[in-house]
């Protein structure tokens, strides 16, 4: 079995170790970036559904702000969002390189497009649930909790599924200024170096993460929707 694998994927076999170390560093941008973007992401989401035209604490300032500044960050194409971010990397984490230095400009392009999706995913809620609990007292945290976020949740982790891969996605763009991780592994060996076989592994790699994700979404989505 080894000596077949040294046959085909030579360079791969001889990068083993680098390997599994690119792929624990893909990993870990995923999981802390991925963390705080769903957090500052669904509290972003909620005061926009909160504060929008239809929603139960309306605020056209509020909205207006957090709408366009979502507007501005998603229009601009993540390489450039890496490169524009080096001074505040550094400064917030000390370095701009390496996975650490990942983190923050992964979490830049990762909230506004998660908070877009999550107004989208509480904005399908039947309005009539929420003017019928407002009708029986429940205040506006209360209507967040007990009737946007309950009921939405097959849509929220649908579009957590979503947001999830595309962030992997991300990942690899990362490390083209040096971030780290599989697309860095990519990059140095399969695409600088012409070895082919690296380039087709690290693919794989990503598209086993990426069903995982999506498989556990599925699940999650099966269990919950009612």
């Amino acid at each position: 079995m080894e000596s077949w694998l040294n046959e085909i994927m030579p360079n791969v076999m001889n990068k083993t170790p680098e390997l599994w170390k690119s792929t624990q560093q893909t990993l870990y941008m995923t999981f802390y970036s991925g963390i705080i973007s769903f957090v500052i992401g669904l509290i972003i989401g909620i005061v926009l559904i909160a504060t929008g035209p239809k929603g139960i604490a309306k605020n056209k300032l509020i909205y207006s702000i957090l709408d366009k500044v979502i507007n501005l960050f998603r229009s601009i194409p993540f390489v450039i969002l890496l490169a524009s971010l080096i001074p505040l990397t550094r400064l917030v984490v000390g370095s701009a390189i390496g996975t650490k230095g990942a983190i923050l400009p992964l979490i830049f392009g990762t909230v506004p497009f998660y908070a877009r999706q999550v107004e989208t995913a509480l904005a399908e809620i039947n309005h009539g649930l929420v003017e019928a609990a407002i009708a029986m007292g429940t205040s506006p945290i209360g209507v967040i909790f007990r009737v946007y976020l309950k009921e939405s949740i097959p849509s929220l982790v649908r579009v957590t599924v979503i947001t999830s891969i595309s962030l992997i996605g991300l990942t690899a763009m990362a490390g083209a200024i040096g971030g780290g991780g599989l697309g860095d592994f990519a990059i140095r060996y399969g695409h600088q170096r012409n070895q082919a076989d690296i380039t087709y592994v690290t693919v794989i790699m990503m598209l086993l993460m990426v069903m995982i994700i999506q498989s556990v979404g599925n699940i999650i989505i099966k269990k919950t929707t009612h």
